[in-house]
């Protein structure tokens, strides 16, 4: 029974160990092609065009739901302290260091990340990606250096616009509502909410474009089994992404703040 345990402990590691090796590679192969000539813009404006603009909906939707709700529930806490000036200041802080790059992020991985992972796996099982090969033509180069770009570039400027809203959602609900003092409100988020939050959460937001696109791009490229493949492939990215984003989340705050 021990044996079996250590067994299948061991050969989950081997697995992880080589999908991380895999990874790295193609991170690293990416880096590599990317400053290499021919920079292909169409292809990566086309991909910030599918990444960013068509994501635009979603997030703005989620951003202001988002810091209503937060300006919603604040208010019940502070309300018990006599601090309901601190609302916005509360949702401004939650939203350009949290709430912003996560759940942007989440949303993005959730629409782009599983699509990157269904057309290159799409790609890679009827053997177009073999066929850039027999071409002379990296398909790291057309098809992963574009994604990762515009994922890297993409996330925060998303996220500048999901911390807007979401400012205005609470905003709304706060001063519309609620009731609390306008102008008390606003001087109160001016004066806790810095630079400094809002340029870490857009730092946050782009490593969590790097992971989202970079995880989808590597499930997509090594994908096997057929169209149940690429279905599986596709789920996997979506949740690997995920977890991952919330994973670094946690060592990118304690670095930062």
């Amino acid at each position: 029974m021990i044996i079996r345990i250590i067994e299948t402990f061991g050969r989950s590691l081997i697995r992880f160990i080589e999908e991380f090796g895999l990874v790295m590679f193609l991170l690293l192969a990416a880096l590599a092609w990317m400053v290499r000539p021919p920079m292909r813009l169409r292809a990566i404006f086309k991909q910030m065009e599918f990444v960013g603009i068509n994501s635009l909906v979603v997030v703005i939707v989620t951003g202001a739901f988002t810091g209503a709700v937060l300006a919603l529930q604040a208010y019940h806490g502070f309300r018990l302290f006599s601090a309901e000036s601190l609302v916005g200041s509360t949702v401004g802080l939650a939203m350009t260091r949290e709430l912003g790059p996560v759940l942007t992020s989440l949303v993005v991985t959730g629409r782009a990340g599983s699509s990157m992972a269904a057309e290159l796996g799409t790609m890679r099982v009827t053997e177009q990606i073999d066929a850039l090969y027999s071409m002379a033509a990296n398909p790291i180069k057309y098809l992963v250096v574009p994604r990762i770009v515009a994922g890297v570039l993409m996330l925060p400027v998303l996220t500048i616009i999901a911390d807007f809203v979401g400012v205005i959602g609470g905003y709304i609900v706060g001063v519309g509502l609620l009731k609390i003092n306008s102008g008390i409100s606003v001087a109160k988020m001016i004066e806790i909410v810095e630079l400094d939050d809002i340029f870490n959460g857009l730092v946050k937001s782009a490593c969590f474009g790097l992971i989202l696109s970079l995880v989808g791009c590597y499930k997509g490229f090594y994908t096997t089994g057929g169209a149940e493949g690429v279905g599986r492939a596709t789920t996997q990215a979506v949740v690997i992404a995920s977890v991952s984003i919330l994973i670094s989340d946690y060592f990118l705050t304690a670095a930062m703040f």
